[in-house]
């Protein structure tokens, strides 16, 4: 897995042309290293980012009597992001195909969602399927992207990662329990307690400049999660999509809701390694910190 496109390699190189003549060691060296971490994770986050910016300006900004709705301004701009990509090079052929992959998981579960009442999306617009329009898709593959990207960009590695068949039953039992617990006995602790069992040994090990370091797998997922509950935040703030209770007024998404997104991030995180396939760390040159 090549970890930069044409671009980004170039971009890495004179980045490097700095970072190399900087400070390695102490605090200066753990700056350094906290910089470039925040840089590339915005650099991973470049789809869902401008998703975001995007949910938030046409909320301030589109004009009620627009020919073209705001829902499908938004999935138009959703496509024409991924081709810009694909075409500046800031992305793989495989994370594009990541990208398609998670759309069709999540249309066909927002399709669902939205039938049983889940939440609403409260506006009018062409590009849909029943009551979802099309740019929602992309919400969820916005969570591909960054998987994708975040594993390249960062080089990971896994120590004590379980076997993969085991991973991918999980991640089905967590898809199949987001649509049966409408009709049956919501499993949803027990898949909990099956992910801690699962990667409660497993460690990531990610190179940011010069060092790699490492964190428990769990605590990686709990923090993606917790990110796209505030992200989920802004989009009912915004009107993108609202739950009950949201209609007449805003108010935070309930916290309970990280539980659902904790266990989004394993099918998440399942269905890119099934493209980027977890690699072993090589403990000699790890450098971890």
């Amino acid at each position: 897995m090549k970890r930069f496109t044409s671009l980004e390699a170039r971009i890495d190189a004179a980045a490097h042309v700095v970072l190399d003549r900087l400070p390695r060691r102490g605090f200066s060296g753990a700056l350094i290293e906290f910089i470039v971490f925040g840089l590339k994770q915005a650099w991973a986050c470049l789809f869902g980012g401008a998703m975001l910016a995007l949910i938030i300006g046409t909320r301030l900004l589109w004009p009620d009597d627009a020919a073209l709705t705001r829902y499908d301004f938004l999935f138009l701009a959703a496509l024409a992001i991924q081709l810009a990509m694909l075409g500046l090079k800031l992305e793989t052929l495989d994370e594009a195909k990541v990208i398609l992959i998670f759309h069709i998981v999540g249309t066909a579960m927002e399709v669902f969602k939205t039938a049983a009442g889940s939440w609403i999306y409260p506006e009018e617009s062409i590009f849909r399927i029943g009551a979802v329009p099309l740019f929602s898709g992309f919400m969820y593959a916005a969570v591909g992207s960054y998987l994708a990207r975040i594993t390249r960009i960062f080089d990971m590695r896994y120590s004590a990662y379980p076997p993969l068949w085991t991973t991918v039953a999980l991640a089905i039992a967590i898809y199949v329990n987001f649509f049966a617990h409408h009709f049956t006995v919501d499993i949803r602790l027990g898949l909990f307690a099956v992910t801690a069992v699962l990667f409660l040994r497993t460690s990531v090990h990610y190179r940011v400049s010069r060092f790699r370091h490492r964190m428990p797998l769990l605590l990686g997922f709990l923090l993606v999660a917790l990110f796209i509950w505030f992200a989920e935040n802004i989009g009912t703030w915004s009107r993108a999509w609202l739950y009950p209770g949201q209609e007449t007024g805003w108010a935070p998404v309930s916290i309970q809701k990280l539980g659902a997104w904790y266990l989004l991030m394993i099918i998440s995180f399942v269905l890119v390694t099934l493209i980027h396939r977890p690699r072993p760390v090589d403990v000699a040159g790890s450098d971890d910190q």
